[in-house]
């Protein structure tokens, strides 16, 4: 069936990096797990960063359910209930000044509304970002992840600046002066610095590196946004990202885990001074006030109130990185872990297990990883992400880790044989 499903699936569908063609397929995904046609049940650490409450969460499901008997569709112009208290739930748990949101069907497009929100209240359009960071697949947001696109994808939007990342070598003291530069001399005049608070790829920012930006931003009257798609609410134990860097931005974004790894919904809270323009179409999207989406993510909060997980993040944290200290002591290749709460990468270490970082180590690794059931990605040559839900038990963390260790110590055992050809089926 496996077989079957991703042949089809390649036949298809575009073929694109990242998604298509696909190596497996699903039948089941219920709390921690996945489940193949076949039978074989992966714990997640990866889930795309939306299943914080885990998968088929009982009380989500019996609130759609609900839903789509009450009111399944609201046109454009019309509010309901689910829409305006989800507006409502997140303006109470915004730690800034008075704020307005928006709603939107991804996070790529949440961005895209957060970059016109700065445009038409600064009356600038040109954008600082982070190289080698990632905002989305939008024109607008895609452009602000890097400056080298393909060229055959013709020409993102103007104005962006890219600085160095605060996680290159000397990044921190560089990233500040270049951002210092672009916006003492940019001579349209830069509307915002959007840049994720905590990088998904789990490197922490300095102390006091966010706060100098909000002061610079503050200084040259440009916008300070932070992404948190990946690594909001409570994904990193605090709800926002941004309350472990000391910085308040003018706006936020939210999106993947809004959803309850059910229904694809994402927000901007921003600050309502930037409420300036109600004759334009910031984000006038056919489902921006569907009451099912809203229901799906108003629903998700209060399970994540409700269950603690917020806290129960901060408490993953110290324990994952007890149980990796310990691990390393049976499986040399893992190094440690960085990272905030359960937004977490494991470090590896390849030349302890016999191979030098590059594409061969990663699929080895990620290939012992799905035979010892766990599924994942690298974050970088040397990590794995991660990043499991926030309903995660403590038993379950010990088995994930011993797992780990396994997989690290099955790629060990091939160094000095004739490493087998990976099944790319």
């Amino acid at each position: 069936m496996t077989e079957t499903l991703t042949a089809r699936d390649s036949r298809a569908f575009f073929h694109q990096s990242g998604s298509s063609p696909c190596r497996s397929a699903l039948r089941a995904a219920h709390g921690i797990w996945l489940e193949e046609t076949d039978g074989h049940r992966l714990i997640d650490l990866h889930g795309n960063t939306a299943h914080h409450i885990g998968y088929a969460h009982p009380v989500l499901a019996a609130a759609l359910k609900a839903q789509i008997d009450e009111l399944p569709f609201s046109p454009r112009r019309f509010t309901n209930a689910p829409a305006v208290a989800l507006a409502e739930k997140l303006l109470a748990l915004w730690p800034g000044a008075a704020a307005k949101v928006l709603f939107a069907n991804s996070g790529s497009d949440a961005i895209e509304i957060a970059l016109k929100l700065a445009r038409v209240a600064t009356g600038r359009h040109e954008t600082v970002s982070l190289r080698g960071s990632y905002h989305g697949h939008g024109f607008g947001a895609f452009g602000l992840s890097r400056p080298d696109i393909d060229p055959r994808l013709g020409p993102m939007l103007a104005g962006r600046h890219h600085v160095t990342p605060y996680w290159a070598a000397g990044g921190a003291a560089r990233m500040l002066a270049e951002i210092e530069q672009i916006l003492s001399t940019s001579q349209e005049g830069i509307a915002c610095v959007i840049a994720e608070p905590i990088r998904s790829n789990c490197h922490l920012p300095p102390e006091g590196l966010w706060l100098e930006v909000r002061r610079l931003c503050d200084r040259h009257g440009a916008l300070l946004i932070f992404d948190e798609i990946p690594s909001g609410l409570g994904k990193t134990g605090k709800f926002f990202a941004f309350e472990h860097v000391g910085a308040v931005p003018d706006a936020v974004v939210l999106g993947k885990a809004l959803g309850g790894a059910m229904l694809p919904i994402a927000a901007v809270i921003a600050d309502t001074r930037l409420d300036v323009a109600p004759e334009l179409d910031l984000g006038h999207y056919t489902h921006e006030k569907n009451p099912l989406t809203a229901r799906a993510a108003l629903t998700t909060l209060e399970i994540i109130e409700s269950e603690g997980l917020v806290d129960r993040a901060a408490r993953g944290e110290e324990q994952l990185a007890r149980l990796v200290a310990a691990s390393s002591q049976t499986a040399p290749g893992i190094a440690g872990v960085r990272g905030k709460g359960l937004l977490q990468a494991v470090m590896l270490d390849p030349a302890a297990l016999g191979f030098e970082p590059g594409e061969r180590f990663d699929d080895l690794m990620l290939d012992a990883l799905r035979q010892q059931g766990v599924s994942t990605v690298f974050k970088d040559d040397r990590s794995i992400g991660f990043s499991p839900p926030l309903i995660i038990t403590d038993a379950e963390l010990a088995d994930v880790v011993d797992r780990i260790g396994r997989a690290a110590n099955a790629v060990s055992a091939l160094t000095g044989r004739q490493v087998p050809a990976l099944d790319e089926g």
